[in-house]
């Protein structure tokens, strides 16, 4: 029975890395992509720097939540995993 407690705990420990490792992938790419997109725009369009800026900041926000919702879900596996 006891050895049952440590098979939970390893795989909860396994999935919350497997969680972090590939659910912020996404995310840091697309950060990556709409932070290119908007210096690009920025450049070819120097007078619409603030609306592109506020358009950044929004879609950076949208596209974090994400990567916070993995961490959470990371955190919650450790804490709670293997749990009786």
């Amino acid at each position: 029975m006891e050895d049952a407690i440590h098979y939970a705990r390893a795989a909860a420990y396994f999935g919350a890395a497997l969680a972090i490792g590939i659910g912020t992938l996404g995310p840091a790419l697309g950060q990556g992509a709409v932070g290119a997109k908007a210096c690009e725009n920025i450049g070819k369009y120097p007078e619409a720097s603030n609306a592109i800026r506020s358009a950044l900041l929004a879609s950076l926000v949208a596209i974090e939540t994400s990567a916070i919702y993995v961490t959470v879900i990371a955190i919650l596996l450790i804490i709670l995993g293997g749990a009786r």
